[in-house]
């Protein structure tokens, strides 16, 4: 018979409340202040050894000991060094609530059964409230960890994921990494159109036999949103077997809260029967999932499936949550790149606007020729002063002048308002929207509180999509009634959505407001000047850098404690140990110290978007000479000379950010400096004037450059020593180094407005090749943009 399916439940569903676990593991909850146990899954007596109803009520301790207790404890102190936890809150409107991810810790425990054998586990731990829970996963007899052995592994998806460059490639590259490291079915990188909207499959790899979902659209129903709150707090989510039987929890129900343990951090946490019906349904056995973030909202997902149960060790799930955080950053990082290269084109056509007006009113901006509503690419723009309405664009959508009349005063002055679906937030469909005369995109600034605004706006652009499913029917009849049936690519929905116009860029938003602000003193008459205002696209995204700064931070403790265990070994054992194990031993040690080294040069990379600029007028010799100071004693010792064929000039930047430059570019130099024959290297110090490349007009600026006459670097590889931990090197050579001097000298550059670019063979101004005798050579050119910029 016939069931209908009521999705508004699966919306509803408290999927962190769900009272059980997966049963290949065991949950144990203790209060943080006495230790006493609160909440045990019921398999505790076939993982654990001890049955639930002995554990509940009585010390952990005695499950686990003093000072494994101890142990776990500390385990989320260095997850989590604020001490914060999750709040437990049980109101459906919250659940699963963070700032962020949520903290945990993982650590190896051992207990012993009655007949005395000693048996592993791997055992995450994370706090909720006033407890502190364990889960413990029974290790495999061959699942010993070996740090030399894993970590190559993900240190090469890193580098090969860090060269991609634009989204899709980065995604691309991404889930390749992900079935290498993990052995997946099928692993897709899902994007979200908005934070409650649809997903598109933008990436792909697949074994043989399995449909393609590459382009593919998802409704957004399929991820409700309690799904995505959880998936925004969580990095990873591991399901080892659809078919696996959920494991209960004792007490089913808290007492003092009434309701069953808050699982919102947990690793074990059982699904919710909805999505598991729906893993079925495409014959998938195991999934997992890894969240991609941007600005602390959830921007999409690694998913993976699998055609056979799978479980993950805690080591592979690290790395694969650590690929996300990585892919993470390097999603936003092409998204800064991408956007300072709009902003500076919208910049300079502002530029172009603004000095080819004929006058000073306003109103020479809507005149013919102004292009003004080419400058945010749009369909037209409209200028309301008082009573008087001025417009560029044709035709003028009817309903535009009375909603921006009703719209004005929503919104703070000066602050652009804008919007890529205006039907639908006005509550009209787009075939209404057409009727009325509305657009179907509008941007907007109020000028004061009395009405005055400039508008810009877009027509509808139909976008066609292929969607897995008609996303106004989510559900369809199958074998048990109305089911969640998920499609693939064998039943693709076409349709066309409309009553949307081109999305409006942070770069145009930007650009908009600078245009206001340019407005807004020849409406008031009352500023001689207007102070300027050049948003920096790094700075745009201070949350980035931030996320950046405290997963490094977090990451340097556990990286601490491998390579203090490895020294107490060495140190308790090291007269019994083989010169194997030592030898071993020592390499995690090294390894460790390697990463922790890493780590605090993406710490200092990332605190470079963060510090602001103090600009000021500076003699360029005297900063050359303070960064001799710092580098002098490492040439001397390379017989390296400094040359400064002629005074250098003055210049206004930041006095230690420019001095962090001269300073890495010295000592690079010198790495690669070539002896000329008399036993002397000399490297070049200069400020000439060249046509930098890329520039607006190809005028000549004065540039900053600092040569050698060393072995060079082939053209194809000037972009790849720009990136952070790139190397043409082994690590051994040429004097070592991490590979974060040139990434840094390009950020700083970068945020003093100005560029950055190599050349090889160096070329003299006179034309000659390299400033000296020995090698092609190299040389840096570096520009600090314009005075004024902040």
């Amino acid at each position: 018979m016939s069931q209908e399916f009521d999705l508004s439940q699966c919306v509803r569903e408290p999927i962190h409340l769900l009272g059980g676990v997966q049963s290949y593991g065991a949950l144990v909850a203790a209060r943080l202040h006495d230790a006493v146990v609160d909440t045990v899954s019921r398999n505790a007596g076939e993982v654990l050894g001890r049955a639930a109803e002995e554990l509940v009520g009585r010390p952990v301790t005695e499950l686990i000991g003093d000072e494994q207790w101890a142990l776990a404890r500390e385990s989320t102190e260095a997850a989590d060094p604020s001490g914060g936890s999750s709040d437990g809150s049980s109101d459906g409107a919250s659940e699963g609530s963070s700032d962020g991810p949520a903290a945990s810790g993982v650590l190896s425990l051992s207990l012993e059964s009655d007949d005395g054998r000693v048996r592993p586990f791997d055992v995450t731990v994370h706090r909720v409230a006033e407890l502190l829970v364990l889960e413990f996963e029974p290790r495999a007899a061959d699942g010993t960890f070996v740090f030399q052995n894993f970590y190559p592994r993900v240190r090469r998806a890193l580098h090969r994921l860090q060269g991609a460059t634009g989204v899709t490639e980065c995604c691309a590259a991404a889930v390749r990494e992900v079935q290498a490291l993990t052995g997946y079915d099928r692993v897709v990188a899902y994007r979200f159109d908005g934070a409650e909207g649809p997903g598109q499959v933008i990436a792909e790899v697949r074994n043989e036999g399995r449909e393609p979902w590459l382009g593919l659209w998802f409704p957004a129903s399929d991820i409700p949103p309690q799904a995505r709150r959880l998936y925004a707090r969580n990095w990873i989510r591991v399901i080892g077997d659809v078919d696996d039987a959920t494991v209960g929890l004792l007490p089913e129900l808290r007492e003092g809260t009434g309701e069953p343990l808050d699982l919102s951090g947990s690793i074990l946490r059982t699904v919710s029967g909805y999505h598991l019906e729906y893993l079925r349904n495409i014959g998938v056995a195991s999934s997992m999932s890894v969240s991609l973030l941007h600005d602390g909202e959830l921007w999409g997902l690694i998913a993976c499936h699998g055609d056979e149960p799978r479980r993950l060790t805690p080591e592979v799930r690290a790395a694969c949550e650590f690929f996300g955080i990585a892919l993470s950053l390097q999603l936003a990082a092409v998204a800064e790149r991408e956007q300072a290269d709009e902003l500076s084109g919208r910049r300079r056509a502002l530029a172009a606007l603004l000095a080819r007006l004929s006058s000073q009113e306003p109103d020479a901006l809507l005149r013919p020729g102004s292009e003004l509503a080419e400058l945010l690419r749009a369909d037209g723009a409209l200028l309301v002063r008082g009573a008087e309405v001025t417009a560029t664009g044709d035709p003028v959508p009817a309903a535009l002048p009375g909603l921006l009349e009703r719209l004005a005063g929503t919104g703070p002055v000066g602050e652009v308002w804008s919007s890529d679906r205006l039907p639908e937030a006005l509550g009209l469909d787009a075939a209404e929207a057409e009727a009325q005369g509305v657009p179907a995109g509008l941007l907007f600034l109020p000028f004061n509180r009395d009405g005055d605004l400039l508008a810009w706006w877009r027509r509808e652009q139909p976008a066609p999509r292929e969607w897995a499913a008609d996303p106004a029917r989510p559900v369809r009849t199958g074998p048990g009634g109305e089911r969640l049936t998920p499609r693939g690519s064998a039943a693709v929905h076409r349709a066309t959505v409309r009553g949307r116009s081109a999305p409006w860029s942070p770069a145009q938003r930007v650009v908009a407001g600078e245009l206001w602000r340019e407005m807004s003193g020849l409406l008031s008459r009352q500023m001689v000047e207007l102070e300027a205002r050049n948003t920096e696209l790094a700075r745009t995204n201070e949350d980035l850098d931030s996320f950046a700064h405290a997963a490094a931070h977090d990451l340097k403790e556990p990286l601490r404690g491998i390579s203090n265990a490895a020294a107490f070994i060495v140190e308790d054992a090291g007269a019994v140990l083989d010169a194997t194990s030592l030898r071993r031993l020592t390499t995690v040690r090294r390894l460790a110290e390697r990463m922790d080294g890493l780590l605090d040069s993406l710490l200092h990379f990332s605190l470079l978007g963060q510090v602001g600029l103090e600009r000021e007028e500076l003699s360029l010799d005297e900063v050359v000479d303070d960064a001799l100071l710092v580098a002098g004693d490492r040439l001397e010792e390379q017989g390296v000379t400094v040359v400064r064929p002629a005074p250098l000039p003055r210049v206004r930047a930041d006095r230690e950010r420019l001095r962090e430059v001269l300073e890495n570019l010295l000592v690079n130099a010198a790495k690669y400096a070539a002896d000329e024959g008399s036993g002397e290297r000399r490297v070049w110090v200069e400020a000439v004037p060249v046509a930098e490349p890329g520039g607006e007009d190809g005028r000549p600026v004065t540039a900053v450059v600092v040569r050698d006459n060393g072995i060079g670097i082939p053209p194809g590889q000037h972009e790849d020593v720009l990136q952070l931990f790139r190397r043409l090197h082994r690590r051994e050579e040429r004097g070592g180094g991490s590979g974060v001097g040139l990434a840094v000298v390009k950020r700083i550059v970068e945020r003093h407005g100005g560029r950055l670019w190599l050349e090889s063979p160096a070329v003299a101004p006179d034309g000659d090749r390299g400033p000296g005798g020995g090698g092609p050579g190299t040389a840096v050119w570096f520009t600090l943009g314009a005075p004024d910029t902040p």
